[in-house]
């Protein structure tokens, strides 16, 4: 279970099982950030001077609505300045890391319980008034926010999903979604945001190993420690989550990635990324196994295959020293690591830390 979030930031506890879509609940659980995700990423000019003080979470009154899978269901009221009446908008976010074919049904399902909960709330202060000619629905912007690896192709609009919706189009209802597929920015647009979002945007696009050298190749240090200085503790604490679960994502023990992230609340930003490449130890040992393997296999001779499998597993020893002595500077984290992954004797591994160290 991942900590909790400062209240400060509009967070709170993320219970979802699946770790993409929690990271996305972190998203745009956050007011600071959804504001900054309405200026950057939805080209409605209304929402540009939306404030984070004028974003207010509701997702509580739909979560009936919730299940595990859709856990990461976030709704948004937001109230818009510069309007003599009462009007506000409310944004629903719809996250999904894969596609989807009826998220379309899902969102519309949403659409009216709001517009009937909206009813209801009216109907209690002015009793009637839903009956009047003026009488006025909030408008509901529902966004797809995808960030899997493939393109979307789940439709965007009600009438994909309507049988027959060509020839009875003038009697069905219709709608569509914005559509924010995280793939279609590059690093260099995202970091034109200049901003928290910004980094969280290119750490969730990290999801296979040509993204990983794309980070390292693009990431400017200079960027994330500017961005980082100026950010308050609760934006830091919720950067450093982020950068927990993309580690975790890929393996890496839960001890190495608190340790890991950390580095992010002391502000820390640029330095972790600049050799951001080396910290994949699972890679590292996947590498040595590899190797291990092949060799084993090439040779002909036992005495030969023997001694190519010690060399191949000290080689494997020296370079878990290394990467954690790399990410983590910790002698008993590099022991612990060679007693699980090659079995080694607390005497035996405290002897390769200080030989390989």
């Amino acid at each position: 279970m991942m900590k909790q979030i400062n209240k400060k930031g509009g967070g709170h506890i993320v219970p979802n099982s699946q770790i993409r879509d929690s990271s996305s609940k972190i998203i745009f659980g956050d007011s600071h950030l959804c504001s900054q995700f309405l200026h950057g990423y939805v080209n409605i000019p209304i929402l540009k001077n939306v404030e984070p003080e004028d974003i207010e979470d509701v997702s509580n009154r739909y979560v009936h609505m919730f299940t595990e899978e859709r856990n990461s269901d976030v709704v948004k009221k937001v109230r818009l300045k510069g309007n003599e009446t009462s009007f506000y908008l409310i944004s629903l976010i719809e996250h999904k890391s894969r596609v989807d074919y009826n998220v379309i049904i899902q969102i519309l399902r949403y659409i009216v319980y709001i517009w009937e909960d909206y009813e209801r709330e009216q109907e209690r202060k002015h009793k009637g008034i839903s009956k009047t000619k003026d009488f006025k629905y909030p408008p509901v912007l529902p966004i797809v926010y995808y960030d899997g690896v493939a393109d979307w192709n789940g439709g965007i609009k009600l009438e994909d999903r309507i049988y027959l919706s060509d020839v009875f189009e003038e009697y069905i209802p219709n709608f569509k979604c914005i559509l924010v597929q995280l793939k279609d920015y590059s690093n260099e647009e995202i970091m034109e945001k200049k901003d928290e979002l910004s980094i969280v945007m290119m750490i969730s696009k990290l999801q296979k190993e040509a993204d990983f050298a794309e980070f390292s190749r693009d990431i400017n240090t200079e960027y994330l420690n500017d961005i980082t200085s100026k950010s308050p503790e609760y934006l830091l604490d919720i950067i450093a989550q982020i950068v927990e679960i993309l580690l975790m994502k890929i393996n890496v023990p839960r001890d190495e990635a608190e340790a890991f992230s950390g580095k992010v609340k002391e502000r820390h930003m640029g330095e972790l990324f600049a050799n951001f490449e080396a910290y994949d130890v699972q890679e590292t040992r996947r590498i040595a196994r590899e190797e291990a393997r092949r060799e084993v296999r090439e040779e002909a001779r036992r005495e030969v295959r023997e001694e190519a499998k010690k060399e191949i597993r000290e080689e494997g020893i020296k370079k878990i020293v290394q990467v954690v002595k790399a990410i983590v500077n910790s002698q008993v984290s590099a022991r612990q690591q060679l007693i699980e992954q090659y079995g080694l004797s607390e005497e035996e591994a405290e002897k390769k830390v200080e030989l390989y160290w």
